[in-house]
């Protein structure tokens, strides 16, 4: 595990999104915008079950993240790391958390009772920092 330069970790806990890039079965890059939180070394994102970022990250599957600072585009943090652990089990609760992180409210607003939430941890192999 790489660890994000301290320097850095302001970015880290802003609320800005990151660029998740993960890997098409037929080898072409997809690239999404999403939410995230970082804790112990990890970066934690939420989605759906079924969504294209999901079907992507199987454990072991490589993934890098860009997040840029909110009030200096010039100065960011990119990652390239494996998602380590891919659980349902307390996404629910990880995508409210998301949710008072990026939009201020206790519960995701969004929730749709047929998605099935999952969390995506990725340890991070390889951090590059700028600014």
């Amino acid at each position: 595990m790489t660890a994000i330069p301290a320097a850095f970790l302001d970015i880290m806990a802003s609320n800005a999104l990151a660029h998740l890039a993960t890997t098409m079965k037929d080898g072409s890059p997809h690239v999404t915008p999403i939410w995230f939180d970082y804790s112990n070394g990890l970066v934690r994102v939420n989605s759906a079950k079924g969504r294209v970022k999901s079907n992507n990250m199987p454990e072991g599957a490589k993934v890098a993240l860009s997040i840029v600072d909110l009030a200096n585009g010039y100065r960011y943090v990119q990652i390239r790391g494996t998602v380590t652990k891919v659980t349902e089990m307390g996404a629910d609760a990880h995508i409210d958390a998301l949710a008072k992180k990026y939009l201020g409210l206790d519960a995701y607003p969004y929730r749709n009772a047929a998605e099935t939430r999952m969390t995506f941890e990725i340890t991070p192999d390889k951090v590059q920092t700028m600014g």
